[in-house]
């Protein structure tokens, strides 16, 4: 039988798992993508990553997400993880819109979706875990990309596309990275092109608005103003510069874990229709990746993992029943997952990256 997950590893983390084996203790970062939807075919994997593999294991970890993937750290690093993250499926796989949602109407929902993944404590769980760091990217808006008005959104992105595809460094014309981090929390970025990046330590009374910002897509929802402690400005979208990431993270060395719906990641949301844009193998050096392999996707009601055409493209009840489908059908990734790390058959299941990288 095939095996319904693929485990993929950069160089530098296929020489460290040979030489100690497959343990929690040699990962000191965990990365979520964007992808909205997309995330339901991992949450099998997400319910036994901090519930039960991570659990016992000492040290801190940096818990890093933009988007979808911001959601989920907030989940990954509540006292209760298990809880949030099926919070979080069950909420969002059952929301419904209007036939012609509003950017108001997506965003009200969104904030929604937040209160009800975050309930009474999850704020508290998020700044206060000593062991699990969450780091919420989202970015500044500049230009037309600040602008409320959607005609002038869309300039912004065709200016936006434009100036990505000769190079990523064009971004910065744009947009400016923001990490929102937990208190106390070790974390660095590396990023080969440079971008333009901020920080600003998540509170009380700004973890919402940054969860928000970070799923915040242009056109889509409304932009986030008035972050406490932030710089003054419109917060959009992490996705926007950090889709699937091409970063490395430290200041500590370890290896960082990647449950990713793709084995191809793209690093910008921009790189989409760029098959030349590959991420930097430094930025994947230390990364092992954790993919549902192509049988089980096909396997999967439509043969495809769910995405955001869904609301769309199927009527609420048909698209409810599909994703419940495939959010019940994903644990059996979380068990295969937690079968051979503890057998130690993890470690004949490993193979390379399987995309092309560029040198830095």
């Amino acid at each position: 039988m095939t095996a319904p997950l693929n485990i993929y590893a950069g160089p530098g983390a296929l020489a460290t798992l040979k030489e100690h084996g497959f343990y929690p203790l040699l990962f000191n970062y965990f990365l979520g993508a964007s992808g909205g939807p997309k995330w339901f075919v991992l949450a099998g994997l997400d319910r036994v990553l901090f519930p039960e593999w991570f659990d016992e294991r000492g040290g801190q970890v940096q818990v890093i997400g933009s988007s979808a993937g911001a959601f989920r750290a907030a989940c990954a690093v509540q006292r209760d993880p298990l809880a949030a993250i099926n919070r979080l499926a069950h909420h969002y796989s059952h929301t419904v819109y209007s036939a012609k949602p509003s950017a108001n109407e997506i965003t009200v929902k969104a904030r929604e979706l937040i209160s009800h993944v975050l309930g009474e404590e999850g704020i508290d769980d998020i700044l206060l875990n000593h062991r699990f760091k969450a780091h919420i990217f989202a970015v500044r808006c500049h230009r037309a990309m600040a602008s409320r008005g959607r005609i002038t959104q869309f300039h912004g992105l065709a200016m936006s596309a434009a100036a990505n595809a000769v190079s990523r460094r064009g971004l910065n014309r744009f947009y400016t990275r923001h990490i929102f981090s937990a208190p106390d929390s070790d974390f660095t970025v590396h990023d080969p092109y440079n971008l333009n990046t901020e920080r600003t330590e998540l509170s009380i009374v700004n973890t919402r608005d940054a969860l928000l910002a970070s799923g915040s897509i242009p056109l889509v929802l409304e932009g986030v103003e008035k972050i406490v402690d932030a710089p003054e400005g419109v917060y959009r979208d992490g996705g926007i510069t950090d889709y699937h990431f091409d970063l490395s993270f430290g200041p500590r060395e370890g290896l960082v874990l990647y449950p990713h719906f793709y084995d191809k990641p793209v690093p910008g949301w921009f790189d989409k229709g760029l098959k030349r844009r590959v991420p930097h193998r430094s930025s994947y050096d230390n990364v092992v990746m954790l993919v549902p392999s192509a049988e089980f996707v096909s396997s999967l009601p439509y043969g495809k993992i769910p995405d955001r055409k869904d609301f769309d493209a199927l009527d609420p009840q048909t698209r409810i029943k599909y994703w419940q489908t495939v959010l019940s059908e994903t644990d059996r990734l979380g068990e295969y997952f937690m079968d051979i790390t503890a057998n130690g058959k993890i470690m004949d299941e490993i193979k390379p990256l399987p995309f092309p990288m560029l040198n830095d």
